[in-house]
């Protein structure tokens, strides 16, 4: 890691040499990603973000990328980092730090280098902060929240913590502070707003709004149709196989898998593994969600029953201790463990790594076999961080093209309106706009309402075409 708190590199990349590979392979996702390269053709001249300072903390993929450029397209000064310390393509980082945009990541961080980097992104010539975030798991948006609260009571990062990235936050805060004393009250200030990726930063958001600690505005863009309908199941559907497959080469037809969660990407998971000629089973707190996976004919049993019959585990909740230490235990050998929520909590990963006796074999990267005393071993895959973007490369673009687009969308609102502090979901249209885009490029042709059934079911002609509470 840089020993520069503010570093005045232009970039921070593992190897600037790969950023041919990076634009060729972003050439061929842009292909796929027809929302995105919509929005630069209807505002490329108009340019709605000029002015914007974004800074961006998503992981820094070849889809990501595309993404990237379009804000730049659209007017933006756009910093980068990734949101995960596994997750960053580096040949999409070289790409885009070879494009002229600042960005600060590497797959294979350390946990200080992951806040230093969040920090580089945040820190805009002159001193500035971003006036707008894209944020995907609210560590950026953490990060301003904490150093806001700790300008007032410096004691804030004194406080007991046990989880290392919130040890590693405190400590960086700590040196910002020394150096600067209302830096974050500034940067608060400025903000227009952020918009939030995944299901873990939205709950962040609504329980700061539920507190009164929001700052500034926020866009939920998770829960847009189009996102979550979409990438959370359809793109976890293809991308756990893949980082499964790549992490361990397993045959997943005949395996037990367990999928722990069934909600839209427990789902994607479920559906998956089946497809693959898997046994499925489920594990569910909400009865909702239990009768769903019931009706769609998967076993639904608890994590006490599961973890001695199965093969492959696969949390999904975005809850803590989902997989603890005693389920480790009774598991299988060679039993496959890996997560695909966002954070590394929902597996016991430091009480695994703590165990006594444990004996830890790496055996490629992010593929590391724990032996216990009694003989048996498990595979952690990812150090049980996002499987899919720690093994493989993610979601396929198509699908990402659809999160994309909200997200544009979304900074547009927010940089070009005054919000209120609260937090916002895109409009009906907006979301109904963004599948529209993604239509033509696999062959669907519109039904076409006409006047009389428009009146009848009581909508526009042109949309939208559910209410507000529609569930899809």
């Amino acid at each position: 890691m840089s020993t520069e708190l503010f570093s005045t590199l232009p970039y921070k990349v593992a190897d600037i040499t790969l950023a041919d590979f990076g634009r060729k392979e972003i050439d061929l996702a842009e292909k796929e990603m027809p929302g995105l390269m919509a929005l630069r053709e209807k505002y490329g001249e108009s340019k709605p973000l000029k002015g914007a300072r974004i800074m961006g903390s998503l992981h820094m993929t070849i889809q990501t990328a595309v993404l990237i450029e379009t804000l730049v397209a659209l007017g933006a000064e756009v910093r980068w980092c990734s949101c995960n310390i596994y997750s960053t393509q580096d040949h999409a980082a070289a790409a885009i730090a070879a494009s002229g945009v600042a960005v600060f990541a590497w797959k294979g961080e350390n946990l200080a280098d992951y806040w230093w980097c969040t920090l580089q992104a945040l820190n805009f010539p002159g001193g500035k902060g971003p006036n707008v975030i894209v944020d995907d798991g609210g560590d950026a948006t953490m990060m301003i929240h904490v150093g806001y609260d700790a300008e007032n009571d410096a004691a804030v990062l004194d406080k007991e913590v046990h989880a290392e990235d919130e040890i590693e936050l405190n400590a960086i805060l700590k040196k910002v502070l020394a150096e600067d004393k209302t830096r974050w009250h500034r940067v608060a200030e400025e903000m227009r707003g952020v918009s939030e990726e995944t299901t873990t930063g939205v709950h962040r958001l609504y329980q700061m709004q539920e507190e009164g600690k929001l700052l500034f505005p926020a866009f939920n863009v998770n829960d847009s149709v189009t996102k979550s309908k979409f990438d959370n199941l359809y793109g976890c559907r293809e991308s756990l196989a893949d980082g499964i497959k790549r992490a361990t080469d397993v045959m997943i037809a005949g395996k037990v898998v367990v999928v722990c969660g069934y909600g839209d990407v427990g789902k994607g998971c479920s559906h998956s593994m089946r497809s693959y000629g898997a046994r499925v089973l489920v594990t569910e707190v909400d009865p909702i969600c239990a009768l769903q996976a019931a009706m769609e004919g998967f076993e639904v049993v608890t994590m006490e029953d599961a973890c001695a019959e199965g093969n492959i585990f696969v949390t999904t909740t975005g809850n803590i201790d989902i997989i603890r230490i005693d389920h480790m235990e009774k598991m299988k050998d060679q039993a496959i463990v890996c997560n695909i929520g966002h954070f590394d909590n929902e597996i016991q990963v430091d009480a695994l790594k703590h165990y006594p006796g444990i004996k830890c074999v790496n055996i490629k990267p992010q593929v590391d076999r724990y032996y216990f005393p009694d003989g048996h071993s498990i595979l952690l895959l990812a150090d049980g961080r996002l499987v899919n973007l720690g093994c493989a490369t993610g979601h396929p673009s198509f699908v990402m093209s659809n999160s994309f687009t909200n997200q544009t969308l979304a900074q547009i609102e927010l940089f070009n309106k005054k919000y209120e502090v609260n937090v916002y979901r895109l409009p009906k249209h907006l979301d109904e706009e963004v599948a529209r885009l993604h239509l033509e490029k696999i062959g669907v042709k519109l039904t076409k309402l006409t006047p009389e059934q428009a009146a009848y079911i009581g909508v526009s002609v042109d949309g939208p075409y559910k209410a507000e509470h529609y569930r899809y």
